[in-house]
């Protein structure tokens, strides 16, 4: 046990929290994500009994999102034709604007099949039980200062 560590963050977690360096990415993905076929080259953490606001939150206590791009948080958006809600998305910007002073402006989005490609390059993909749909989310980490 650590004092400060938010304790939804395991050992696991914290060890590649801590090795990401400026510019890595980390997916939090949900429950219908393919987190282990895309996280074949990247370190896949099993979250299953989480959702992913509560991991945001964790995440984003110990590390800053990048300044140096626009938008360093990533969304899967909704494909066309579909007509799901994703009032999650709201939820996240409140999150990020706790810990981020640019807040919801941190937030972009990336068509689907495009956010499947750029979660294979990222450092770690985080599988969690979270059952809304669309409710993938990509951080790049900035420098810790």
């Amino acid at each position: 046990m650590l004092k400060g560590i938010p304790k939804i963050i395991s050992p696991q977690l914290l060890k590649v929290l801590s090795e990401m360096g400026h510019s890595d990415r980390i997916v939090i993905a949900d429950g219908n994500f393919p987190a282990e076929s895309m996280g074949k080259n990247a370190i896949v953490i099993r979250m299953d009994g989480h959702g992913i606001p509560e991991i945001l939150d964790a995440i984003l206590q110990l590390f800053p999102l990048d300044t140096y791009v626009e938008k360093p948080v990533s969304l899967m958006e909704v494909m066309p034709g579909d007509t799901v809600e994703t009032p999650i998305w709201d939820v996240y910007k409140e999150i990020i604007t706790k810990h981020d002073d640019r807040g919801a402006d941190t937030v972009g989005g990336i068509e689907r099949f495009q956010f499947y490609e750029e979660a294979k390059k990222a450092y770690c993909i985080i599988a969690t039980g979270e059952s809304a749909l669309y409710a993938n989310i990509m951080l790049q980490k900035g420098v810790v200062v």
